[in-house]
């Protein structure tokens, strides 16, 4: 039977030896956030999801649609049932599906599933003319600055071909010959294979290019542009093309840089949404772990009320002294500092944040503690 086929067949699984219709038990779900977990015949999980509405979502696997993908029309044929955990908010079911991916490994979601997909880019100053490479280790000796974690490898790649091919210091060699590379008569090289080149030109150059995975200077993806520009006038589509992609893989390194800087930078975060009218949730999040979280029924309290319950556990949270170091995010931390910085930074998003600092977690300071859970709650004094 055709893999295709498999779709359309009535789902059955079987529960204390009675077969029972999965699209009824689809039709059993409710309307709102949550995590799903697909299982097959020997109860494994499989694969791992996340809703805003787990009816519609789970649903939509079982529509007979020749849109779906090969991956999914592998994961119905191999699926033969399903739990599902509820939620208060898309924001918790956001990074209660993370925390499950990582935890079981779902065959069916492999971006998350190899850790060794994870790599840095590395800036030797060791060296008289500093090199700038892939890494899959962020280490800690030596005066070498590190980039990451990335999650993508292939995009690492890409991008940093583009950065040396724009920034000219794309040789091959590592030892200083008599005789330049091939790049060189391509103009691809300024000639640090020679010796030739000025070491004050050279680390101008490399402090760019910290610059630009820092996300402090964009002058080489603006130099991008301009090449991309001048070889689409010149109806050289091909080098146009090549350009395109060199310039939204630097941007999606820069992206990265941006969520792990801003989730080391921002340590104490707190997060309010709706839920419906009539309830709000708030959460305590530092760096990329969510240290709590309370719902409060607005009609249960009043907003003063509510204000002093959460400055008591600002200041009972953010002050505990295990999670008062500096925030490291690494390999394992990318995924939910991604979802983090993502979802507070989306317009799409329904939460207010806030970011509270360090120093107005002491009594001599709760003046501007107070003032910010205003912002938070658009109180206007």
């Amino acid at each position: 039977m055709p893999v295709t086929a498999c779709i359309k067949i009535r789902l059955w699984y079987f529960h204390g030896g009675k077969p029972v219709d999965l699209k009824e038990k689809v039709k059993e779900l409710p309307s709102c956030p949550g995590v799903y977990l697909m299982k097959d015949s020997l109860d494994n999980i499989i694969y791992v999801g996340k809703s805003k509405n787990l009816k519609s979502r789970v649903g939509s696997y079982f529509q007979d649609s020749k849109a779906h993908p090969p991956k999914v029309v592998k994961l119905v044929k191999n699926l033969k049932d399903f739990d599902y955990m509820l939620t208060d908010t898309e924001f918790e079911a956001l990074m209660l599906e993370c925390k499950l991916i990582r935890q079981i490994k779902p065959f069916y979601n492999r971006l998350l599933k190899n850790p060794n997909a994870y790599s840095y880019i590395s800036i030797s100053y060791d060296e008289k003319y500093p090199t700038v490479e892939i890494s899959e280790e962020a280490g800690q000796s030596g005066r070498n600055l590190y980039f990451g974690p990335y999650t993508n490898k292939n995009t690492v790649e890409k991008a940093l071909q583009g950065i040396k091919e724009c920034c000219r210091i794309l040789c091959p060699g590592g030892s200083r010959k008599t005789s330049p590379c091939l790049n060189y008569s391509l103009d691809l090289c300024i000639g640090v294979c020679l010796d030739s080149t000025p070491k004050e030109q050279y680390l101008a150059i490399i402090d760019k290019i910290a610059g630009l995975l820092g996300g402090t200077d964009k002058s080489i993806i603006e130099a991008m542009e301009d090449n991309m520009k001048n070889a689409s006038e010149k109806l050289d589509f091909e080098s146009a093309a090549k350009y395109r992609d060199y310039i939204s893989a630097v941007n999606c390194l820069v992206g990265k840089s941006n969520v792990v800087e801003y989730t080391k930078g921002n340590k104490n975060i707190v997060v309010l949404e709706h839920i419906g009218s009539n309830n709000i949730k708030v959460f305590l999040i530092k760096g990329n772990r969510v240290l709590f979280s309370e719902k409060f029924g607005v009609k249960d309290y009043d907003l003063d009320n509510i204000k002093s319950i959460l400055k008591a556990d600002i200041l009972t949270y953010f002050n505990r002294k295990p999670l008062a170091n500096p925030v490291e995010i690494g390999r394992g931390e990318i995924d939910e500092s991604q979802i983090i910085y993502s979802y507070l930074n989306s317009k799409a998003s329904s939460s207010r944040h806030v970011i509270i600092q360090e120093k107005w977690l002491t009594a001599s300071n709760g003046k501007k503690l107070d003032k910010a859970l205003d912002k938070l709650f658009f109180v206007q004094k």
